[in-house]
């Protein structure tokens, strides 16, 4: 199967499809690792919303992502970055699909994102306000039966003082959880507005005072998921975690091997990559967990340059190329996002997207992506 592709200059040449569809696999009930998939939602095109406005949410294909993920035996990361939290999802918009996927998937693994981004930022003063907020929230999700992800706060990075604020701050919410969370440290890279979180710009302090939350609080903590795109601080943070306490790789540059892990520990799952990835992910950690780590890595290294591509700088597009894999895939019929997101990527990236996709297995019905590809080139006059 062929189709014609542009390069940087606009010079189109013949592409010959060579993938095969990965084969499928459904993780088994105690897998190798815990994985989670950060899912993203579907808009709904026909909307009277300007992009800029309130998102409007495409429910029912938002809720069939899902499934499809469950059914995969991956868990799900809801309402979280992958979801344009914050940059297009809105906090009721989050606490709605919470809600949903809660009464869709009651049996399944889900993690929900818990934070403070319905907070006006100019208006935020103090370490109060940001307590509030994030209790507010757990308490909402809570009454949900919903479990929590702490994510990262833009209006802590903008009151706290010092790392003592933010064991304070941590320790009265944690406090207040039904049950253990992870813990999200999410890097700059991912959102500018955290720089200098945990009270530090640089690594080695700033992991200091996650620990120290961490080592505060464990009954209360599950794990920490760190965003970081760098192995070897992710490494060196597993190393240190207390006894019982998970790292979950956020690294959706270096994730087969942190996966795997190495003779003093490995690292779960929870990845915004593992959406488009999720054929991939449940095929891989089930060989992982028959002891076949050959196979393990023979599925997921050759995925790794399309990762790197969607999630190359400016690292918050991400979503993009997530959702345009999932119209290539078929999960939607449109490449509409929230906040007009479609449009935070150059027909170039979208073009290297479909062919290491395609190289890597995971165009799942390769003539229907032939066919939107066709379409996509088309809008931009090719």
């Amino acid at each position: 199967m062929n189709i014609v592709l542009p390069d940087t200059a606009g010079r189109r040449s013949e592409y010959a499809l060579t993938g095969t569809p990965i084969a499928a696999a459904t993780l088994s009930e105690n897998p190798a690792r815990v994985v989670y998939s950060a899912a993203h939602v579907v808009a709904d095109p026909f909307t009277a919303n300007d992009p800029s406005g309130r998102a409007t949410v495409d429910w029912a294909k938002t809720m069939e992502f899902r499934r499809y993920l469950a059914g995969l035996g991956l868990g799900i990361a809801e309402a979280m970055d992958t979801a344009q939290r914050g940059m297009g999802l809105d906090w009721p918009g989050a606490l709605e699909l919470i809600r949903r996927t809660r009464e869709e998937l009651p049996d399944a693994l889900v993690a929900n994102g818990c934070g403070t981004d319905h907070l006006d930022l100019a208006s935020v003063k103090s370490l109060d306000d940001v307590r509030r907020a994030y209790l507010e929230q757990a308490d909402a999700i809570q009454k949900l039966g919903g479990r929590l992800i702490l994510m990262a706060s833009r209006a802590l990075v903008r009151v706290a003082k010092g790392p003592e604020d933010y064991l304070k701050v941590y320790s009265d919410v944690l406090a207040a959880c039904d049950e253990p969370v992870i813990l999200h440290w999410l890097g700059d890279m991912f959102d500018p507005q955290l720089a200098g979180y945990w009270g530090y710009e640089a690594f080695e302090p700033a992991m200091q005072t996650a620990l120290a939350v961490i080592e505060a609080n464990a009954a209360k903590v599950d794990g920490i998921k760190i965003s970081l795109l760098d192995k070897e601080k992710e490494i060196v943070m597993r190393r240190r975690l207390p006894a019982g306490v998970k790292m979950y790789t956020g690294d959706d540059f270096n994730y087969p091997e942190l996966i795997e892990g190495d003779d003093a520990g490995f690292s779960h799952a929870l990845l915004g990559i593992f959406d488009p990835l999720a054929p991939a992910a449940a095929y891989a950690v089930e060989q992982l967990g028959k002891g076949d780590r050959a196979a393990f890595r023979a599925t997921l290294d050759p995925t790794v340059p399309l990762a790197r591509l969607i999630f190359r700088a400016p690292t918050q597009y991400y979503k993009t190329g997530v959702v345009f894999l999932a119209w290539l895939n078929g999960f939607q019929d449109h490449f509409v996002m929230l906040n007009g997101a479609q449009a935070m990527r150059p027909l170039p990236y979208f073009v290297e997207v479909f062919r290491l996709a395609d190289q890597c297995g995971l165009l799942r019905d390769p003539e229907l992506a032939v066919e939107r590809m066709k379409k996509l080139l088309a809008l931009y006059g090719v």
